[in-house]
């Protein structure tokens, strides 16, 4: 009996998802893998991991420990995706490994924290950076900057929408731009000769821990597994998705080491210290005032990059939990003229501009996310040792490398995080929980109208 579930199982992971198409090729999944990936975090943070630590070799050391953790979870994910190349990412990954409510738990939590508070903050943000340039453009938390925050977000949900190759040739554009200008960034800078190599023996004394350091970097990493979520319509997903993530995650980690390669080369350990626009103080330290115009631009095209690589992975959660009614049905439903989640889609969007209207902070709707997001990426991963034990006949085109040891290690980073998280931000931690736990009556509602159905 065992072995034919196992068998059932591995046969319904290599069918596509009922209505999505497979469009999606190697170069648009690594798209949304580098696009989900960077946001602010590693325009923002460095200057708070030089604070904390105060030496040039523990902060490139740390951001090459977050990278190698991060990438552990792409190795995961791989196994993962290749053998369940479902919409739904992580919802799929928990429903199969430990039953249908850890799933809706999960997914629950991609909508009202995950992605949809994500997509608010990157939009807030966006627009704050837009605000540098043109001067009627309100701030971000005036009603003027939600405002636009709103139109732009309602742009992006339209352009996909409207289909993966509209979307698609978006995505690679916008992603393309944010590579070039960080790796324009980082090759100018580091050959400009206005620095100083003295910079990478600079030390202060140390203000906090290294333990605290890498909580900033590795949520700086988050968002690299994308292209999970859209794996319904990835065109021969069990070879395409191991390479997109593991490619996606490569380029990640370098632009990310070269950038603090970049950091330290203009700035001494102490003038880092605790700046939170350290992109900005290092790009003007060596190339003058006018370079704060061209950070704030790359910063702006990363972050709306990465909302609209977000407006793409959400909604097929939401499509994958609908078409297992636990959503309502009309949400799994799919455009007969343009094969996308459109429904799934718009009801993101729609939440996210209550955000807007309602949190109208980019850091109060970034407190928001974060918590929840940490747990059930550490329950994902975990899945691969689960789902070994009691599907070992699931067919596995890529197995995670190190197992179980590599996803054990990730775990527990995942659940060091967390506890951290709590006891030293319990208020937003609570209120993640409550969020997630606020799903539990809906779940068992829409199980008890199953049944009476």
């Amino acid at each position: 009996m065992a072995s034919e579930k196992s068998n059932n199982a591995a046969a319904l992971s290599s069918r596509p998802a009922p209505g999505l198409r497979r469009a999606i090729g190697f170069d648009t999944a690594a798209a949304l893998v580098v696009a989900n990936t960077i946001g602010s975090g590693i325009f923002t943070t460095s200057g708070f991991v030089a604070r904390d630590i105060g030496s040039p070799a523990w902060l490139l050391g740390l951001w090459i420990a977050g990278g190698l953790i991060e990438l552990i979870g792409a190795l995961a994910y791989s196994e993962l995706s290749a053998a369940m190349p479902e919409a739904g990412g992580e919802y799929v990954y928990l429903r199969e490994a430990y039953g249908p409510l850890a799933g809706y738990l999960s997914g629950w939590t991609s909508f009202f924290i995950g992605f949809s508070g994500a997509i608010a903050a990157a939009t807030l943000a966006f627009v704050g950076y837009l605000h540098h340039f043109v001067s009627f453009v309100g701030p971000s938390e005036s009603p003027g900057g939600k405002g636009l925050a709103i139109v732009i977000l309602i742009l992006l949900t339209t352009i996909h929408v409207v289909g993966l190759r509209l979307g698609g040739g978006m995505q690679k554009v916008l992603t393309g731009g944010t590579i070039a200008g960080m790796a324009v960034l980082i090759v100018a800078g580091l050959s400009s000769g206005h620095g100083n190599l003295a910079n990478f023996h600079s030390t202060i004394p140390a203000h906090g821990s290294a333990a605290v350091s890498l909580i900033f970097i590795v949520f700086a990493y988050s968002g690299w597994n994308a292209a999970a979520y859209v794996a319904g319509e990835v065109k021969e997903p069990q070879r395409t998705l191991p390479r997109a993530l593991l490619a996606g995650m490569g380029v990640v980690i370098a632009l990310y080491l070269g950038m603090n390669l970049f950091y330290l080369y203009a700035l001494p350990v102490g003038a880092m210290s605790g700046v939170l626009a350290v992109a900005q103080k290092a790009s003007v330290s060596l190339f003058g005032a006018v370079a704060a115009h061209w950070i704030t631009a790359l910063l702006a095209l990363a972050i709306l990059s990465s909302a609209s690589a977000m407006v793409v992975a959400g909604p097929r959660v939401y499509y994958a939990m609908a078409r297992d009614g636990v959503f309502p049905a009309l949400i799994g439903l799919v455009s007969p003229r343009y094969g996308t989640p459109a429904r799934a889609m718009i009801l993101q969007s729609a939440w996210s501009v209550v955000l807007i209207l309602f949190f109208g902070t980019f850091e109060k709707v970034v407190i928001y996310t974060e918590f929840a997001v940490v747990i059930f990426s550490g329950l994902a991963v975990a899945s691969v040792i689960v789902l070994r034990l009691r599907q070992p006949n699931l067919v596995r085109p890529f197995r995670c490398p190190g197992y179980p040891w590599l996803p054990v290690l990730y775990v527990c980073a995942m659940a060091w995080i967390a506890t951290y998280t709590l006891l030293s931000r319990p208020q937003e931690a609570v209120v993640s929980l409550l969020v997630v736990g606020f799903g539990l009556p809906w779940y068992y509602l829409a199980q008890g109208r199953a049944k009476r159905a």
